[in-house]
């Protein structure tokens, strides 16, 4: 089976063939940095950019869109009405939920034609792969009878592996005798970070031996290192975004991974990909709000959660694991095995072919 992926970057067009598989990277400049308009430009130029280079390939049997954002629901759909070739629609985020409830978009026609797109988009595909189960759920409310499959991202269990501490990377990261927090992703609006922010401070007071890292890149990281710096923070480290071999050597001396929203209840449905990597590393979950994987990780025994309004909480719940390390090599343990059980590459990938394989026309 031949697959040929088009995605977007901020450099100049380049094809690649990336493990065997044919990737052309469009020229499309985006960062989480950008406004609204900005943004919008990007996602529009991207729609452009792709149904055109789509066009080189149209003996391709299936389309597989990956969203958000859902104006790739627009290339889908063009690519299958000028080209013939099906699509399969997947849904990472619910759009426009989230930028509806977050308060980005109040424009009551602006929010029916985003409304609009979704549904048309959804029920012009073949199929629909959610990547969380309550994703599936509000997607079987919106289009009933709609086939829709569950698959949500992969725990690479075998790049992310569970490690004793590495002394070098302790005092590369100064954090020996620490028990420490990192929040690893992106860091904007709907990451919540300020809460980290203010349990840093409730730390400090507390004389207790945690150290905070968060690494990524985002639009309030600039905000952010300045209130670091104001409030003298010495246990928050803020790093730059890093690759996948520096994620693992921050997971490496990470003793509990955080998993942080802004408390709106549509980022409670999500299958965000740090929650996978730290499972595979083998990491104490810390979550600060509701929904599927606060429900998972307590049914599994691998993670707490923490009341975001709250700082002392997150204190008062880690306080066991820094006096117990027993405690917290058994949480981490079974953060491991939930990994390897459920979420493991080789377990979806075979759910994943057999959705492709029944998707694509004889």
């Amino acid at each position: 089976m031949e697959v040929v992926v088009i995605t977007g970057h901020d450099q100049t067009y380049k094809r690649q063939n990336v493990e065997g598989i044919e990737v052309h990277f469009l020229h499309v400049p985006y960062n989480n940095s950008f406004g609204f308009l900005k943004r919008s430009i990007s996602f529009l130029r991207y729609v452009f950019k792709s149904v055109k280079k789509a066009g080189e390939f149209k003996d391709i049997k299936l389309c597989y869109a990956i969203s958000v954002p859902l104006t790739v629901g627009l290339a889908a759909r063009w690519i299958k009405k000028r080209y013939k070739i099906p699509y399969i629609f997947e849904v990472g985020d619910l759009w426009p939920d989230a930028p509806v409830q977050m308060g980005f978009v109040n424009n009551y026609f602006f929010k029916k034609l985003l409304y609009k797109l979704e549904y048309n988009t959804y029920q012009a595909a073949k199929s629909i792969v959610a990547l969380s189960p309550s994703i599936q759920s509000a997607i079987d409310k919106k289009i009933p009878g709609k086939r829709v499959d569950m698959i949500p991202n992969m725990a690479d269990t075998n790049f992310f592996i569970k490690t004793a501490r590495d002394p070098r990377l302790e005092e590369k990261y100064k954090v020996k005798g620490k028990f420490v927090v990192s929040y690893i992703g992106a860091i904007g609006v709907a990451n919540g970070l300020d809460h980290v922010v203010t349990c840093a401070q409730a730390s400090r007071k507390t004389g207790l031996p945690i150290q905070f890292i968060i690494c990524g890149e985002g639009a309030l990281k600039n905000r952010l290192l300045k209130e670091v710096k104001r409030l003298e923070l010495e246990n928050l480290l803020v790093l730059d975004f890093t690759n996948r071999d520096g994620v693992s050597e921050i997971l490496n001396i990470t003793d509990a991974a955080l998993i942080s929203y802004t408390p709106v209840p549509i980022l409670e449905t999500g299958s965000p990909n740090k929650f996978f990597d730290a499972l595979a590393a083998g990491k104490l979950i810390v979550v600060n709000f509701g929904g599927w994987i606060k429900n998972e990780i307590e049914e599994n025994n691998c993670g707490i959660y923490v009341d975001p309004h709250q700082p002392a909480d997150l204190i008062k719940k880690l306080k066991p694991f820094i006096g117990d390390k027993l405690l917290l090599e058994n949480y981490q343990f079974n953060a491991r095995s939930l990994a390897e059980k459920k979420y493991s590459r080789e377990e979806l990938s075979a759910n994943f072919s057999r959705i492709i394989e029944e998707a694509i026309p004889t």
